[in-house]
């Protein structure tokens, strides 16, 4: 009989790890948007030296809630606090699972009063949605998911489009298409705006490390708003970004994108997972990489490891406070940067043209990763793993080789370590792995974030907490 949840998935397959790692999901896709408008190089130094318009409207759920227990119901999953939390704001959500591991993150809006929108990948906005349903809220929700990943020309429609305007030239753009100066609000509050007679809203934001906005409106002014944008940024040397600069830009920026879900484990989750669909992301998410356990326990991530220990505030009840109250902050693994060498990341592309070996796992540009949740195994000089490296890729602002990591406490700014690139045995049945050689990369540890501007510049918080 077909399996009917997450839970048949598992106990079918008997190892989660094995179940995982060789998923047949194929490599992650950002849907709908061109993979280049120009070329990733041109696009990646864009946001460095220009501007930059991100199109965010397709690879992202929209989780809207509303109803006097939302907020409620976000205190109650999320570790941040609510205790100030007002109308056209935003924060970076994190909630975890009863064991404290991550279960993901997102941005969520405080769009009206008991109003708000989660924006952020599948694993949230599921959670979001389970405990709305199970725990006797009284709220409304809607779940628009993601686009299609492969539409194969159907007709894509989203509620909202999601546009970002960033780079340092990006505050002359948004007052040209104001039409006059436009106050550059506190860091994550919301405003209004027309653009091409449309009202919209904003955000301030800045992904590119200087100041910018997100803007976002009715999806059937998608293209009349694109089109404004990019004819008031002609002048300041806008660049729209295509879907595959744009996954990049957290190397240089810090944000690790996707943690795998601590859900997969304990009774308290059970109910969860016998909820999840048999063919839903956690049960057909793709694990990469050279780390392996037997444990699936072994990839679960806490908040202090991905960089958001100043979020947890243990001033209201939510899941998962016992077990992160029971955690030693200074004893856990940070956050950093790893700069790969360059003759052994060169190494790498030329294995390629090797006709008598494997070669080695195929390291794609400017993002690297080939499974939905990648984890390589960080080692000293010594072969004992100090971290693991999870969102790996290139830089054309910084003209090398970097990837995101968390590596023990004790790991300082300046060592040199080797990331183990490639999977052991010839590799997973992936479908985006071929037979390959295991190969150690020398890298630096770096800060986080990477960019010299984003790090003096960006607003103080998750991304410059670990520097």
């Amino acid at each position: 009989m077909a399996p009917k949840n997450l839970q048949d998935v598992l106990d079918a397959a008997g190892n989660t790890v094995e179940l995982l790692r060789n998923s047949q999901l194929g490599t992650y896709i950002y849907p709908v948007v061109p993979a280049e408008f120009s070329n990733w190089r041109r696009e990646q130094k864009a946001w460095r030296d220009a501007a930059v318009l991100y199109d965010q409207t397709h690879h992202m759920v929209n989780f809207f809630v509303k109803g006097p227990d939302a907020l409620r119901l976000l205190s109650e999953t999320g570790i941040n606090s609510f205790a100030n939390f007002p109308v056209d704001t935003a924060k970076q959500f994190v909630p975890v699972a009863s064991n404290g591991g991550v279960i993901g993150d997102g941005i969520l809006f405080h769009e009206a009063q008991d109003d708000y929108v989660f924006v952020g990948r599948n694993p949230v906005a599921n959670w979001l949605q389970f405990q709305a349903e199970t725990g006797g809220y009284d709220v409304e929700y809607t779940y628009d998911d993601r686009s299609p990943s492969r539409p194969y020309g159907q007709a894509v429609t989203r509620e909202y489009y999601r546009f970002q305007i960033q780079g340092p030239n990006a505050w002359q753009i948004i007052e040209k298409l104001a039409g006059g100066t436009v106050e550059k609000v506190k860091f994550f509050h919301m405003g209004h705006m027309a653009i091409a007679g449309a009202q919209v809203r904003t955000l301030r934001h800045g992904m590119a490390g200087a100041p910018g906005l997100e803007i976002w409106g009715p999806y059937e002014q998608h293209g009349a708003v694109r089109d404004a944008v990019l004819a008031a940024g002609a002048e300041f040397g806008i660049e729209p970004c295509g879907s595959r600069a744009y996954s990049s830009n957290t190397l240089e920026s810090g944000w690790i994108p996707s943690p795998l879900p601590a859900i997969y484990t304990g009774a308290a989750e059970r109910a969860y997972r016998e909820w999840l669909p048999a063919t839903g992301y956690e049960a057909i998410n793709a694990l990469a990489g050279s780390f392996v356990s037997s444990a699936i326990e072994d990839y679960y991530l806490n908040p202090w490891e991905l960089g958001y220990g100043s979020f947890v505030k243990f001033d209201h009840d939510f899941i998962g406070r016992d077990a992160l109250e029971k955690i030693d902050p200074a004893a856990q693994r940070k956050k950093v940067t790893l700069a790969w060498n360059d003759e052994d990341l060169a190494s790498i592309w030329a294995s390629f043209l090797d006709r008598d070996r494997p070669g080695f796992q195929f390291f794609d540009l400017p993002n690297a990763n080939y499974g939905s949740s990648n984890y390589d195994s960080v080692v000293d000089a010594d072969g004992t793993v100090v971290g693991l490296s999870l969102f790996t890729g290139v830089s054309a602002n910084e003209r090398r080789g970097l990837s995101l990591a968390t590596v023990d406490p004790n790991v300082e700014i300046g060592t040199e370590v080797r990331v183990v690139w490639g999977e052991p045995d010839g590799g997973s049945r992936k479908t985006t792995v071929e037979p390959h050689e295991q190969v150690s990369v020398r890298a630096v540890v770096s800060p986080t974030p990477y960019s010299t501007v984003a790090r003096t510049e960006y607003h103080g918080g998750w991304r410059t907490a670990a520097v």
